[in-house]
Order: C-alpha cells, then sequence, then structure tokens
C-alpha cells in the first residue's frame, strides 16, 4: 500500500471519519513503515532542489579553528548571488523580489550599511529608530484611510506580513479577555483568508472557523454572517487574498463586525501598496481601509510593493486604546522595567532605516508609477491566458493571477513552465497555479515571453498527459489526499529537510 492508493481507498468517507481513522492509523501493522517509506522518497527527490550546493561549497558543521579569510568569504557569498540572482532579475519569479532595480537595491544596502548597529529596543541609544518607525506608521496610515477618519490611526513596524498578522489577533484576544471576560476566543476568516491566521489561532489557543468563498473567489458575506456567536473576537478579510487575487467584500463585512461590536481586520500585506494608488489611477478598487469605520485593524507590507528590504511589515489599529492590547510589559523582573511593542525584543534597526528611506524615495509619483506598470502588465497577461482554451483566470484579479484547467492537470502545466526556469506558486481547492507580477514583470518582453512560455506549456502537456515526475505527484498528492495530517507530517519533514547540511 503507498500514499495514493490509500487516499483512493479513503477519499469517499465523510471528514469526520477521516479524523477518528488517522488518529489510529499509525497503530496498524505495518502501515507506519508504508509510510514512512513514502516519505522518505519524496523527500529524496526534492532534496536536490532546496540543497543544490552540497557539491559545489563548503559545508561547515562547527566552527572553523581559524577564521577563513574575508576575501574567500566574500567571493563564495559573491558566487552564490550570481547563481541566484538572474532568476529573479529577468522577471521569471512570483512575487518574492518586489523591485529589484539594481541602483535601488544599492541605494537600500548604502541605508542599511549605515544603520546596521542599530537596534530599536535601545531608544536611548539609538533615537533615529524611533523616527524612522513612527513616520513609517504615520505614511502607510495616512495612505490606507487616516485622513478621511476622526480617529486616530496608529500602529507598529513589525518583521513581516505574518507577524503582523499576529499582532493583531493576539490584540483582539486581549481585548476581549479584558473588556468581555471571553475565555473560548474565536475567530473567521475565509478559506482564502493567509495561513498565518492559523498560525494565530495555533499559538494563541484561539478557535478559527474558516468560511467559504462565493464563485467569484471572495468571501461569502452571509457564510461570516451565520458563524458570528458570542466568543468571535474579529472577522477577517483580504484586500487582496494571496491565493486568487481577489478583494473581499470589506465593506459589507466591516459593517456586520461593527454591528455586532467585533473587531474587523483588513489584511492588506498584498495589496496596501497597490490599491490605494490603483484607485487614483481609476481602477474598480472597492473600500478596503480605515475609510470605513467598521475597520478596526489593518496590516501592510513594506517589503513587498513598499518596495522595502525584506524584513518589514506595518500593523495599524484604529485608536491608541486598541494598540496597548499588542504590547508585552514586565514590571516586576530583576532585571528592570521592560516592554516591547512587538513580539521581538532586539531587532535590526537597519532595516527601519531601510524601510523609511525606501518610501520617502520613491514618493507618491514613484508608488502611482510603479502601479500603473504593474497594472498594465497583468491586464497584457490576462488577455494572453484568455487566448489559451485550456486554462482559465480564476475570478477577476488585479495582478495576482491565478489560473486553472478543467483539461490538464495544472501542476504539469506548473512543472513546464519550471522546466523553461519560471517560478510559480502551486494552490489547492481548488487545484491552480498563481503568479505575483511584479516590477520584474514589468521589464520590456517579461509578459510576453511568459504567455508564450504558459501557451506552450499547455501545448506540451496536452500532448504529453501520462508524462510522469517533476512536481505534479507530490503537488497533485497534496491537494486530493483526504488525511490532511498526512500532508501536515510531509510539510514538517520538508522543514527537517531545509536545515540538513
Amino acid at each position: 500500500m503507498d500514499i495514493q492508493n490509500l487516499q483512493n481507498q479513503l477519499k469517499w468517507l465523510p471528514a469526520g471519519w477521516l479524523a477518528k481513522i488517522e488518529k489510529y492509523l499509525y497503530r496498524l501493522p505495518g502501515v507506519k513503515a508504508k509510510i514512512e517509506a513514502e516519505y522518505d522518497g519524496i523527500m529524496a527527490g526534492m532534496e536536490e532542489s532546496v540543497k543544490p550546493y552540497s557539491h559545489d561549497f563548503q559545508s561547515y558543521t562547527q566552527i572553523p579553528e581559524t577564521g577563513l579569510d574575508r576575501s574567500e568569504i566574500i567571493h563564495q557569498l559573491e558566487d552564490l548571488k550570481d547563481k541566484e540572482a538572474p532568476r529573479w532579475q529577468e522577471g521569471f519569479v512570483s512575487g518574492a523580489v518586489y523591485h529589484g532595480d539594481q541602483s535601488f537595491v544599492d541605494f537600500l544596502n548604502q541605508v542599511y550599511a549605515i544603520h546596521s548597529q542599530a537596534n530599536p529596543l535601545h531608544t536611548d541609544i539609538w533615537p533615529s529608530s524611533t523616527k524612522f518607525e513612527a513616520e513609517i506608521v504615520a505614511m502607510t496610515a495616512r495612505m490606507l484611510g487616516a485622513a478621511e477618519t476622526k480617529d486616530e490611526i496608529c500602529g507598529t513596524v513589525n518583521s513581516g506580513g505574518t507577524e503582523s498578522i499576529l499582532l493583531a489577533i493576539k490584540t483582539y484576544r486581549d481585548r476581549a479577555r479584558q473588556q468581555k471576560g471571553i475565555k473560548h476566543p474565536e475567530m473567521i476568516a475565509p478559506v482564502s483568508a493567509h495561513t498565518a491566521f492559523d498560525k494565530a489561532a495555533q499559538y494563541f489557543g484561539i478557535k478559527l472557523n474558516r468560511t467559504p468563498l462565493g464563485p467569484d473567489f471572495r468571501a461569502d458575506v452571509s457564510a461570516v454572517r451565520r458563524a458570528i456567536n458570542r466568543n468571535t473576537i474579529a472577522i477577517i478579510g483580504s484586500a487582496p487574498s494571496f491565493p486568487h487575487g481577489a478583494i473581499d467584500p470589506i465593506e459589507e463585512l466591516s459593517t456586520i463586525a461593527r454591528q455586532h461590536g467585533i473587531g474587523f481586520h483588513t489584511d492588506a500585506c498584498l495589496g496596501g501598496f497597490v490599491l490605494p494608488w490603483a484607485h487614483k489611477l481609476g481602477y474598480p478598487v472597492p473600500s478596503f481601509d480605515f475609510c470605513l469605520p467598521g475597520v478596526t485593524s489593518m496590516s501592510a507590507d513594506t517589503h513587498k510593493y513598499g518596495f522595502a528590504a525584506k524584513g518589514t511589515s506595518v500593523v495599524l489599529y484604529r485608536g491608541l486604546e486598541l494598540r496597548r492590547f499588542q504590547y508585552f510589559t514586565a514590571s516586576d523582573w530583576p532585571g528592570g522595567l521592560y516592554f516591547s511593542p512587538t513580539l521581538a525584543g532586539s531587532r535590526p534597526g537597519g532595516l527601519s532605516a531601510v524601510c523609511w528611506a525606501a518610501m520617502i524615495s520613491m514618493g507618491q509619483a514613484g508608488y502611482m508609477d510603479a502601479t500603473k506598470r504593474l497594472l498594465e502588465t497583468a491586464a497584457a497577461i490576462k488577455v494572453g491566458i484568455a487566448e489559451i482554451p485550456e486554462v482559465y483566470l480564476l475570478g477577476d484579479p488585479l495582478w495576482v493571477l491565478a489560473f486553472g484547467s478543467d483539461t490538464l492537470n495544472i501542476f504539469q502545466v506548473m512543472d513546464h513552465m519550471i522546466s523553461k526556469n519560471w517560478s510559480l506558486n502551486p494552490l489547492q481547492k481548488p487545484n491552480a497555479v498563481h503568479i505575483a507580477l511584479t516590477l520584474r514583470h514589468t521589464q520590456p518582453g517579461v509578459a510576453e515571453k511568459f504567455v508564450q512560455d504558459l501557451r506552450e506549456a499547455v501545448t506540451y502537456v496536452r500532448e504529453h498527459p501520462q508524462e510522469k515526475g517533476g512536481s505534479a505527484p507530490v503537488y497533485g498528492m497534496a491537494a486530493t489526499l483526504p488525511l490532511r495530517g498526512v500532508v501536515r507530517e510531509m510539510l514538517r519533514r520538508f522543514a527537517d529537510l531545509l536545515y540538513k547540511v
């Protein structure tokens, strides 16, 4: 028996039965050994892709007795960069690097070097860090509707979208505990909301109620309304969602939250630095930010379309009182009075300096121009996808373009695109692939090459439907295997692989 056969035997059972079966599956004679063998085979096939340098570069499992010459270290680092940079520089990668122009990168690197020793934890030594972060928050808040409300919009700078989401949910949990006495908190999020909300639920002991999407891949408002109960502390909407690039009906959802006295979080990690400018350019962008009175918090990633270096995001709140539930304070520690606004204690102040510099160097005109180029490129690619009969766009996205197929194995199509050097994101439920467009894709000829390569990939898969290999079997199995614990364990094994020397 292998995992695929197990899937075929169990896929018709109700979900409740499957959960019970999975609980006892490993106790059956021989089953655990066979599943372990499947894991080993899958990981062996993945190892080369995540450990391509094992034969070309020296590995270190202990600190060298004598330190290496610095010039040799720099040479190794430059060699690694030269192997990796061309792929994203030439626009073959979904997301990941959102600006990437070398002169801009050099500028950000120079800024970081100037402030590389700064640590916002020590405000007495580096008050410049507090200047940068306060201004980052203020600029982001104003961009996201602060000027259109009488409420004070405040926030903090942190390490990325996941931390922004964790902080917001921790804040709602603590507020509900103190003000409403809620001991068993729950939150509501559409199935398309970022999985960081699952992480927040797991970390902070919150029940996450996932609600379905409508045919347009946006949150089903009626389903969200039905999911509310007396323990609900927050409702989530995406602007846009990571999988499908769809903007949830934030106005309707936030109104429901306000009527029930529940917090509402707009996750604009992807869209926070695109949608305001797209609206000004005349694109059909529904309201999603603090101009809606029911929106009580937002997340927006400065290290995505804000074009800062990786490692910064902003979480915003409607009012100082709400933000204070985010903070950690300790008043009785022998080490002195202690507080930290975010999850981390010490943080790299250089990244805050870089974020501040990126924002003020781009300016409104720079963000407007970047958004214009981004959306024009997306429009061209959408036209190209529409001309390929075997694939179709999911929903009506602006620049995060998900596409699937009713006649082909879309993961085989993705594999063929990988063979042409593209790096795309596989999706599930439904099976699809997406590309999050960046300024790298707005370079001359990149959009045309993507469409042409996709057309060739579709043709190849149509003519070779039985061809095996690549990542398609793994993604296909993960997307359809009813025993989700088996899939989660496979992901844990993959995480182990990342740390293998």
